[in-house]
């Protein structure tokens, strides 16, 4: 099932999200399918639990249709990330334009680190802990970041943040437009 993507000044956003006891939550199956749906539905390759209005420490990952030659590392990946814990970041800042499906229509440059290491579970509650570098590495801290109540505009430089002040106050005030299902205040 297809479920709205909350905007930009919806209060869900802002909260820090909580473990979800996973091997007890109902519906986590169900859950996770309606991401992956949601996600495709508006052309992402992640999504995070508050982003659907939920307060649980979950995201999902697919960058299966970024895979080509250039990227064929990106070709299978696709990924549950539960209860997820960045526990180093490493390596030089890279600025590169990020979007947002909570945040229709605006791209920026944004700083993070080329390398993380992240513990988490997967779909079969199954733990990890793993490495990963550049884009791969760019998705992750994204998404996670939401599960801490942060959106990319928070990274990005002040005369930036001043630019677009206008078009994060219309979509705080509900003013947005996009070819997918949204929730705004």
């Amino acid at each position: 099932m297809v479920l709205p993507i909350y905007v930009y000044g919806h209060p869900v956003l802002r909260k820090i999200a909580k473990d979800i006891d996973a091997p007890n939550y109902p519906n986590l199956k169900e859950l996770i399918n309606n991401m992956y749906e949601t996600m495709y539905n508006a052309d992402g390759v992640g999504l995070a639990g508050p982003q659907i209005g939920l307060e649980d420490r979950v995201f999902v990952v697919d960058l299966e249709p970024l895979a080509d030659e250039k990227h064929p590392e990106f070709k299978g990946f696709k990924k549950v990330f539960i209860n997820a814990d960045i526990t180093e970041k490493s390596g030089e800042l890279e600025l590169v334009e990020e979007g947002c499906l909570s945040i229709p229509g605006i791209h920026e440059k944004v700083p993070r680190e080329e390398r993380i290491r992240i513990q988490y579970l997967d779909e079969n509650l199954q733990p990890h802990d793993e490495e990963y570098t550049g884009f791969m590495a760019r998705v992750i801290q994204h998404e996670y970041d939401h599960l801490d109540g942060i959106m990319f505009t928070d990274r990005i430089s002040p005369l930036r943040k001043r630019m677009i002040k206008g078009k994060l106050s219309n979509m705080e005030k509900g003013k947005v437009s996009c070819s997918y299902r949204v929730k705004t205040v």
